[in-house]
């Protein structure tokens, strides 16, 4: 097998056509034609299969090391679409501190269709252990949380769902398969939100579920045929364009924000930074156990003595937008803007208060990050 950053650029050749292009065709077609009346085709409508599509889900699947994947229209079509296999009455652990869309839809829409959740520190082993119910039937979480970038133990997680007969769903957005493969170490299905560090561009809205086993696959097909959430095959080349970059931009990336993460650790501007990359993160030891490297999303709780809506104000190369996973640096404050559907009380229970900021790191020039964060803090103190 060649190694990971060959397999970004080279993929999985479908061998479709006999053209030599180079790069894999954009089939912008809604139905295929049958040969003849008797024919079976391998593509016959393109919500249930497309060749642009099928090229990028074989390139991920393979990325991950899983069995199978499946392109939907938007990380959350591709959470809702897991989801869907469980059936009312079944329960299912998931993260505290989950993505508020995610939390959104579990509390919206699935707890209302017979679906129950306990949301639990998946950090805690016991407490996750002490979650479970007989009618359990998965635990899900994200690899480093959002925003808090809390980091949970995939392996022990998912030996601790074995052993309860339950299965383990991870989101791997902020790592990507790069950084990290949690089917690798125990888990059985991957979610990406691939607008992010997949795409890596925001050009685009993706969502991608990977199974380990073509059993749990044939489900998640299931749901993606029958729900229609497809990717479309502009979207999926976007997609898989991104991915020919993805190691040397994540690199870039992971690179500016131990720098930035750095800085925050050695200013007065902050009280708390939370990124796995430094060496006194409480998560630390973990991150470095079962990643190859830390990411490029970073939170910090700046000082009482800085006011956090004029600081990202200020910004200037950092925008004020949510999302991620950009060329582009990106700041946020989550009380307001990314989980503002968790009640206030949850939010600052778990830490999330009007203090914390995110900021999602580009490839941008270090050097003019690291002045653009000094000019706003300095314009931002109170």
């Amino acid at each position: 097998m060649t190694k990971f950053n060959t397999r970004l650029v080279h993929g999985t050749p479908l061998n479709d056509n006999n053209t030599g292009a180079i790069n894999p065709p954009v089939y912008t077609t809604s139905t295929f034609e049958f040969p003849n009346a008797e024919s079976d085709v391998r593509w016959d409508y393109s919500r249930s299969g497309n060749p642009t599509r099928e090229f990028l889900e074989k390139q991920v699947a393979d990325l991950e090391e899983g069995a199978a994947a499946f392109a939907f229209s938007s990380g959350l079509a591709a959470i809702h679409g897991t989801l869907t296999i469980f059936a009312p009455g079944d329960h299912i652990i998931v993260g505290d501190t989950v993505y508020g869309g995610t939390w959104r839809l579990i509390n919206g829409y699935f707890a209302k269709h017979g679906l129950s959740f306990t949301a639990v520190d998946t950090r805690d082993l016991a407490a996750v252990e002490a979650a479970i119910q007989p009618n359990t039937k998965a635990i899900y979480f994200e690899t480093f949380t959002n925003p808090l970038l809390h980091v949970t133990d995939v392996r022990k997680i998912a030996a601790l769902a074995k052993k309860h007969d339950l299965l383990t769903i991870v989101d791997n957005t902020f790592l990507t398969p790069y950084l990290q493969q949690p089917l690798t170490l125990g888990a059985d299905i991957v979610l990406h939100s691939a607008t992010k560090y997949l795409g890596g561009h925001s050009d685009l809205v993706a969502g991608i579920v990977v199974t380990k086993t073509a059993e749990l696959g044939a489900q998640i097909y299931f749901a993606q045929n029958g729900l229609g959430g497809v990717l479309s095959p502009r979207d999926a080349e976007l997609v898989r364009r991104g991915i020919e970059t993805l190691a040397v931009r994540m690199d870039r990336e992971d690179a500016n924000a131990q720098a930035i993460a750095e800085f925050f650790h050695d200013s007065e501007a902050a009280t708390v930074v939370h990124y796995p990359g430094l060496p006194d993160d409480p998560d630390h030891a973990v991150a470095a156990s079962e990643t190859n490297g830390y990411g490029a999303v970073l939170s910090v709780e700046l000082a009482p003595t800085i006011d956090a809506s004029r600081f990202v104000d200020e910004l200037k190369l950092f925008r004020l937008a949510v999302s991620l996973g950009s060329v582009s640096s990106l700041a946020e404050l989550p009380y307001t803007k990314t989980h503002a559907e968790l009640p206030v009380a949850d939010r600052l229970a778990v830490g999330i208060t009007p203090q914390l900021v995110r900021l999602a790191v580009g490839l941008e020039d270090i050097d003019d990050l690291l002045g653009d964060i000094k000019q706003a803090l300095a314009k931002a103190e109170k």
